[in-house]
């Protein structure tokens, strides 16, 4: 466990990216918190892919990691509840759609963060990009610090904010919705973009003359992916404030 590593480090912030050596001394440099972001597969209308929250999630939790300087960030967790699965409910009523029982998923995050506990990481922040993963979470940090006898687990609930998101794209972009009745939004769209426009079929949608959602235009490209990117940056702010919060024992601006 100290041998001496024998090249140079990549810089990535994903614990997936690296090395066992990369990891170990990124964690003696003082990156010791590591972001457990969970995210979804399910269905998202006629134009995003299932993987809308996860693709939101690979942009978002790499600003915050960087932004705070002292993290690293867990593979995402793309399977969480979405629906019955026997009797199907909710987005399970859609093919692709892949759901956990609650107490499967509960258990999956338990175990993720007494991983990451074991290897010596001292604050393990949860965050989610989807609403039904947000009990879990909670319920998790909680007994997790009951079990362990002091504050390292930390459930953010400030991350999921699309009301707080939509609020600030109208007031600084003057951007209004409708609501064209399908899992999906500008706001959302707009983030996907940042990481890969094909995920929203940004040119079929063009060609089919389809470019738009809850009446607003995602054309041209390169404004959607501006407007992206500081929607992106206002999430990051605002999570890596809560986050400096929790860490120093303040409390949630949510329950």
């Amino acid at each position: 466990m100290q041998a001496p590593r024998p090249i140079d480090a990549v810089h990535s912030v994903w614990l997936e990216e690296l090395t066992w050596m990369e990891i170990r001394d990124a964690m003696a440099a003082g990156k010791t918190t590591v972001i457990v972001a969970t995210g979804g597969i399910e269905q998202n209308g006629p134009y995003v892919a299932l993987g809308k929250h996860n693709y939101v999630l690979q942009g978002a939790c790499e600003g915050m990691a960087r932004a705070l300087g002292n993290a690293l960030c867990a593979p995402i967790v793309k399977f969480v509840p979405e629906g019955n699965i026997e009797q199907p409910s909710g987005h399970m009523r859609y093919p692709g759609t892949i759901s956990l029982r609650q107490e499967t998923y509960e258990a999956m995050l338990d175990d993720i963060g007494s991983s990451l506990k074991a290897h010596g990481f001292k604050h393990i922040i949860y965050i989610g990009d989807s609403g039904g993963n947000q009990t879990g979470m909670k319920a998790v940090a909680e007994r997790q610090n009951q079990r362990w006898g002091r504050p390292i687990a930390h459930f953010i609930p400030e991350f999921y904010d699309y009301p707080g998101v939509r609020a600030h794209m109208e007031r600084e972009f003057g951007i209004m919705q409708g609501n064209d009745g399908i899992h999906d939004d500008y706001q959302i769209t707009a983030l996907m973009m940042t990481v890969d426009p094909t995920v929203v079929r940004y040119d079929q949608r063009v060609k089919a003359g389809k470019a738009t959602i809850n009446g607003v235009s995602i054309a041209p490209k390169e404004q959607s992916i501006e407007v992206g990117k500081k929607l992106m940056q206002f999430r990051v702010d605002v999570t890596v404030k809560a986050i400096h919060a929790a860490l120093a024992g303040g409390t949630s601006s949510r329950p």
